[in-house]
């Protein structure tokens, strides 16, 4: 059993890629305030929509039902993880008819904030655009920011393909109706954690988590593209099989001197302490240009641990999509194997 955990690096040049709440006439992004400073931000929310927007045309979506009206308005989808990969890696909650059934997510993303302080700035515009001589312009204004931003991220790599059917409160993943149509459909029970379950056939679990990486590869996104178009692909990630939940890599990027710094001491000092829980080498995808030299020089620190094939450097889409292609070759099977069931 494993868990791909590390770390997400977004690196948005003049850009407003999440916005938050308006105030009059001013777009506003989504920020924080952590004493005195200002940490622009991208939600959680809005990172897996990216990546649910970026799924290949030909992957089909579960369907989403809107209801009600106000304040009474829900919104859920399909619930049938069975069919869908989104249901089944991004989770889901159905209460409708005195039933609920519910999936926690199989990826858990982090917000994305800044990992220095930031002042969006304020971008003045006016529209008057075939208005009389002589008429005032419509005026307006959003905010907009450079900055790296930085996520942790967990891929629960067992859950993949596998939904409870029972348990108690929400645990339940699908309706009687739903499981029967999944075992038809050639889905097996299990027990898993100590819970009734239906389990996908493992190629179709090693290819929705191949799948997922090859879409967090080619990432597109994000508000404002007309003004703002900008890359959206990790500019950086960290990723590292472990055998228990926990994530050592929160701290790899940081602060100094008011610029992002990634640190190879830290980053080794981790991989020693949790050398009993990783199960694999730690892969850093790291795009050419992106905070200087600091890339080779860490390719520089790393030497030992790159040669002794504990860690492995190379652009972020090389590293995503090498990791699929071992994953639907079966070379990780053991990943998705829960000792607990």
């Amino acid at each position: 059993m494993s868990f791909l955990v590390g770390k997400i690096v977004e690196d948005v040049v003049a850009g407003a890629p999440n916005n938050g709440e308006g105030e009059d006439n001013v777009g506003k992004v989504k920020s924080m305030r952590v004493g005195r400073d200002t940490y622009p931000y991208i939600s959680a929310q809005a990172f897996r929509r990216w990546l649910r927007d970026s799924l290949p045309a030909v992957e089909p979506r579960s369907t989403v039902t809107r209801s009600g009206k106000g304040q009474n308005q829900q919104a859920y989808t399909a619930g049938r993880p069975d069919q869908f990969l989104d249901d089944d890696l991004f989770g889901y909650m159905v209460a409708v008819r005195k039933e609920s059934f519910q999936r926690d997510t199989v990826l858990a993303t982090g917000t994305l904030v800044s990992v220095v302080p930031q002042r969006p700035a304020l971008d003045f515009g006016t529209m008057s655009r075939d208005f009389p001589a002589g008429e005032h312009p419509v005026i307006h204004q959003h905010e907009l920011y450079s900055s790296v931003l930085a996520g942790d991220v967990l891929l629960d790599l067992p859950r993949a393909g596998v939904f409870e059917t029972d348990g108690s409160g929400l645990r339940v993943a699908l309706s009687p109706t739903a499981a029967k149509e999944a075992v038809d459909a050639g889905a097996e029970q299990v027990v898993f954690r100590g819970t009734a379950a239906l389990r996908l056939p493992l190629a179709e679990r090693r290819r929705r988590v191949a799948l997922l990486l090859r879409t967090l590869a080619a990432l597109r996104g994000g508000a404002k593209q007309a003004l703002h178009y900008g890359d959206r692909t990790p500019a950086m990630l960290v990723l590292a099989p472990l055998k228990g939940g926990i994530n050592p890599f929160t701290r790899v990027l940081g602060a100094r001197d008011g610029k992002p710094e990634f640190s190879s001491d830290v980053l080794r000092e981790e991989l020693d302490a949790w050398a009993d829980e990783l199960d694999g080498p730690v892969r850093i995808g790291w795009a050419p240009g992106f905070l200087g030299d600091r890339r080779e020089r860490a390719r520089r620190e790393l030497e030992d641990l790159i040669k002794a094939g504990k860690a492995i450097l190379d652009h972020p889409r090389s590293i995503l999509t090498d990791l699929a292609k071992e994953i639907e070759a079966g070379t990780h099977d053991g990943w998705f194997e829960d000792p607990q069931s």
